[in-house]
């Protein structure tokens, strides 16, 4: 039973929920980093190995939502992301094992390595993917589709928010909150001062806030910014804190009442780079330390720019005796060969240019 649910059974009643991932995630001590970088009590928690077909954080929020989908009795479900999203790859890979059709509405973004990749996969899951230059230009073409699959199905697909961060996705890491305090009672690692995650479309930090307050723990959460600020910014972060709040406590009363107060949301914007996707000499670094000290691999969108800003504070402010976390968020599971062989012919034209031009420079010499 997942620790929420065991907590407040009425939740487990009156909540939508599959089964997708493998929980709980392992906790790593990362011995030569903080080495490296003067923490004694540096630790790693391993989204990246939350599902044995895809890892990565998207799992824990699709649990609820494809649970939701396939209650409701959807046939297709419809999300949205950037050409490389892990989120819309996710759910592809997962609609797709609950005999599900995903389809993706994917914007323009800055080439890279994992994009490449992540399209293959979204193909080879069956995923129905269309390439938009902007959120503007695919409004009204997205619109005329989904009044397409009404007229033709007799219902719209199933809308999934971007990043799986609506208020009921945003549920899966509240779960993920209690998850670590259990591994904090079990001894796994001490009760962590910090706990430094990306700060994409926030469902995945929101979600944390809310678990880890909820849970007992006095652990603050460090956003690192990776998204343009309209997207992910305190008054968003707050205004999703209380959605979500007042969607359990509607389920369960009994769940705590918490509060949170904007001196509490902890965003740091230092890191983003000026533009989603584009890497920074910063997050590289940091990608390329954690691969030669721990051998573990990240990446520059999301969890490289996340590890700059940690190393950042580690160094910069002597907190050698603080018990930090690492949230990592990125898939750790290899499926070069499921798209070893795939044509890019077969995606649609739109998506050529990901396989036809360069990668941006600083992914050029770095494989993943």
């Amino acid at each position: 039973m997942i620790p929420i649910f065991e907590q407040y059974p009425l939740l487990k009643q009156r909540i939508p929920y599959v089964q997708l991932g493998e929980f709980p995630t392992p906790i790593r001590h990362l011995k030569h980093l903080g080495k490296e970088i003067g923490s004694d009590y540096l630790y790693l928690k391993d989204d990246g190995l939350s599902g044995q077909i895809y890892g990565g954080n998207k799992i824990r929020k699709l649990e609820f939502l494809l649970g939701d989908a396939f209650r409701k009795g959807a046939k297709e479900v419809l999300t949205f992301g950037f050409a490389g999203s892990n989120h819309a790859l996710a759910t592809a890979v997962y609609a797709q094992k609950l005999g599900l059709k995903s389809i993706s509405i994917l914007l323009a973004q800055p080439n890279a390595q994992y994009v490449r990749r992540n399209l293959l996969l979204s193909h080879v899951c069956g995923a129905e993917i269309y390439h938009f230059k902007n959120e503007r230009a695919a409004y009204i073409p997205t619109t005329i589709m989904l009044l397409r699959k009404k007229l033709k199905q007799g219902k719209f697909p199933y809308i999934i928010d971007p990043g799986g961060s609506s208020r009921l996705g945003t549920i899966g890491y509240v779960n993920a909150g209690f998850e670590l305090r259990e591994q904090v009672v079990r001894g796994l690692v001490p009760e962590p001062d910090k706990v430094f995650v990306a700060l994409g479309t926030m469902g995945t930090a929101v979600g944390l806030t809310i678990g880890l307050k909820a849970a007992g723990l006095k652990t603050r959460v460090v956003s690192v910014r990776v998204a343009d600020v309209k997207y992910a910014n305190k008054e968003k972060f707050v205004k999703l804190f209380q959605k979500t709040l007042a969607l359990i406590l509607s389920l369960d009363s009994s769940f705590p009442r918490i509060e949170i107060s904007d001196h509490e949301v902890d965003i740091r914007h230092d890191f983003f780079g000026g533009q989603y996707a584009r890497f920074t000499e910063q997050g590289m670094a940091a990608v390329k330390l954690l691969a030669k000290s721990e051998g573990i691999r990240l990446e520059g969108t999301y969890t490289g720019k996340t590890m700059a800003a940690l190393i950042d504070q580690v160094r910069g402010h002597g907190i050698r005796n603080e018990v930090i976390l690492f949230w990592n968020t990125y898939n750790a599971i290899d499926f070069s060969d499921a798209i070893k062989g795939i044509d890019y012919h077969q995606l649609p034209r739109r998506f050529h240019q990901y396989f036809e031009e360069d990668v941006q420079s600083l992914d050029e010499h770095y494989s993943e």
